[in-house]
């Protein structure tokens, strides 16, 4: 599906949104598990960029952004940039969105980590990442899928950006937007919460009114 297809049908849900009927499963598919909400923007690190927080707010682009060219996350010294990105629980991620440029400033090869706070650039050099993946020379989002089975219980990225492709010639890459997709679940304790809460208001939480009923004997209720 390409990007402009992608954009006509987001606008087309978004006028019939009044029309009383649930449009859920008219999501776009990137939009589906997008994990947007569940980014902490604040603490997102990036090394080697040439403008203060531009590799933040490339991320906190929303979706209909996407195509934008600012802002923009381009490196510094050299082509390489490394970025920690962590999620406000823990997700099992899917898919990265990323859209560079065609251009030789597109970075190439994308080396990502799973839960690591100690990168710099000489670790994530020797250490083995979690995954390696060949990023396109292309102004359209990219959809690369991961290998899920190495990224349950992630509570962070750190995405290693090691060349682009120019093959050495471009000491500059582009970054323009990038996103994620996953299932998320918060790191507290939301279903002891909603037991509590149930005991006081057994009528709000009928899904869990046996177990309700069940606490109400043992207490000779």
């Amino acid at each position: 599906m390409s990007c402009e297809h992608e954009h006509h049908s987001h606008d087309h849900d978004r006028h019939n949104h009044g029309d009383g009927h649930d449009h859920s499963h008219d999501l776009e598919p990137a939009l589906q598990s997008n994990l947007y909400k569940q980014i902490q923007f604040d603490k997102i690190r990036t090394l080697n960029e040439a403008e203060s927080r531009s590799g933040a707010a490339i991320v906190q682009k929303e979706w209909q952004e996407r195509l934008s060219d600012t802002p923009v996350l381009e490196s510094d010294a050299d082509e390489q940039l490394l970025m920690h990105i962590p999620f406000a629980g823990s997700c099992k991620l899917y898919s990265i969105l990323v859209r560079t440029s065609d251009t030789p400033n597109a970075p190439r090869k994308l080396k990502l980590f799973r839960n690591r706070d100690d990168l710099d650039f000489g670790t994530a050099s020797d250490l083995q990442p979690t995954q390696v993946v060949d990023l396109p020379r292309s102004n359209e989002v990219a959809d690369i899928p991961l290998n899920r089975a190495h990224w349950n219980t992630t509570t962070s990225i750190d995405m290693f950006f090691e060349d682009n492709h120019s093959d050495g010639d471009e000491d500059v890459t582009h970054v323009f937007y990038l996103g994620f997709k996953g299932d998320f679940m918060a790191l507290n304790r939301e279903p002891i919460s909603v037991l509590y809460e149930a005991a006081a208001n057994p009528n709000d939480h009928k899904v869990i009114q046996g177990l309700q009923n069940t606490g109400q004997q043992s207490l000779g209720q």
